[in-house]
């Protein structure tokens, strides 16, 4: 007798699984390994995936309250955004004017303009006002595809901005279809009122930011919170992150570093000891911190979006990290500064052309991987059974066309949680 199960996909030409191997992410060239079953058919039942596999054998096993056909085409994991900063306030949109005429992004930081420009923006905005902008770009990651998303805080660097960002993060969690990953990211840059006492504002993220950010945890989300620190030329030097770094390891926080994105400090090195989970951006690691990676667990999380803002030339050596054995995964950096963009779609594209990852490489990158950057790997990012159906319906019938074409929604259907959240036929949600 056939089991009744909520949710029957059926019709579909190539069903990307995306499996995980072992219980950790595709390492090294491995990535890639989508699982491939064509005409294929997915049970799904409570908001998981109960089963997949050849259509005839899935039909046969199991009847469904509903039955979508994919009509032929392409169904991968909902994908995964490792790495945004989705909660802000204003644009910069004239700063983006002074880079096209020849100003760096470092010298406009220098000015008190970049990170710090926003940070004004974000304190003089109330939280319905910083929920209400936020929303708008959240509701765009879903109707291009992504399903969970990491948010960083690191725009109030102030003990009650940073906490008021993270309310919006609750908020936003509770009320929208995407889960949302919460890191603090308080040393994103040395506020203005700290100028020339980057030392003394490191205290503040320590003494007193990290603790109430702790409490605030504790309180409002059940789930692993990280703590990041921007390790870089003009932000936060090495001992600096170190000192960050470990005072929220000691809090029982996961960790995450950006680094290398404009000079190498050490921050590759430093968050393979530490444990970190991911260390992102890496554009300009050294060989031997990307053999140390590709020896230890910590995730490479490119960014390709972030030098193509910025026009750029040098992009994650993605090839390099897959030669040393490392695990790769992709997010869209979605900022106000460098890269507003909430396709991550166009990462895909980006990853394929500036990277050197086949279209394989890159879904993989941002599902199953970037699920294991986040430590979700165990709920989401492939299509196995236990997990979260999570799932896209795509409006092509071959998935190398994903990554090929840009410039255009290809998503058709997603489905967050075993639920239509959003569809194009029905004109959005």
């Amino acid at each position: 007798m056939s089991e009744v199960v909520e949710l029957l996909i059926s019709g579909i030409g190539q069903l990307c699984v995306v499996p995980s191997h072992g219980d950790g992410p595709q390492r090294g060239h491995r990535l890639g390994d989508l699982g491939l079953i064509e005409n294929a058919a997915l049970a799904i039942d409570d908001g998981k995936i109960i089963a997949f596999g050849p259509e005839d054998e899935i039909l046969g096993g199991y009847r469904a309250v509903q039955t979508l056909d994919a009509g032929g085409r392409v169904v991968t994991p909902g994908l995964v955004d490792a790495h945004t900063h989705l909660i802000w306030a204003g644009d910069r949109a004239g700063e983006f004017e002074r880079r096209l005429k020849g100003v760096s992004y470092q010298q406009i930081m220098a000015e008190g303009g970049g990170i710090n420009s926003t940070v004004r923006a974000t304190r003089k905005a109330d939280l319905a006002d910083l929920v209400d902008q936020s929303k708008a770009r959240l509701n765009l990651m879903l109707a291009h595809g992504s399903t969970t998303v990491e948010v960083k805080t690191g725009y109030g660097l102030r003990t009650d901005a940073e906490i008021a960002m993270l309310n919006a993060i609750a908020l936003l969690d509770a009320e929208h279809p995407v889960d949302l990953v919460a890191t603090f990211l308080g040393a994103h840059a040395v506020p203005p009122e700290f100028e020339g006492r980057a030392d003394e504002y490191v205290d503040l993220v320590i003494n007193e930011m990290i603790p109430a950010v702790c409490e605030w945890r504790d309180e409002h989300w059940p789930s692993l919170m990280f703590c990041d620190v921007f390790c870089d030329e003009g932000a936060f030097t090495l001992g600096q992150s170190r000192r960050i770094l470990e005072a929220a390891a000691a809090r029982g926080m996961g960790l995450k570093i950006h680094a290398d994105e404009f000079a190498n400090l050490g921050g590759v090195g430093l968050a393979v000891e530490l444990g970190a989970v991911s260390a992102d951006h890496l554009v300009v690691t050294s060989d031997e911190e990307i053999v140390a990676l590709g020896r230890s667990d910590t995730i490479a999380v490119a960014l390709p979006a972030t030098p193509f803002g910025l026009a750029h030339r040098e992009y994650t050596p993605a090839r390099k990290l897959l030669d040393a054995g490392a695990a790769l995964a992709l997010g869209s950096d979605c900022n106000p500064g460098t890269a507003w963009c909430e396709n991550m779609q166009i990462t895909l594209a980006l990853a394929t052309r500036y990277l050197g990852l086949t279209q394989a490489q890159a879904i993989a990158a941002a599902t199953v991987n970037a699920a294991f950057a986040l430590g979700l790997g165990d709920r989401v990012g492939s299509l196995e059974p236990g997990k979260m159906a999570d799932v896209l319906m795509w409006d092509v019938r071959d998935y190398r066309m994903i990554g090929y074409r840009f410039g255009v929604n290809l998503v058709q259907t997603v489905i967050k949680g075993g639920r239509v959240a959003f569809d194009a036929r029905w004109g959005g949600w």
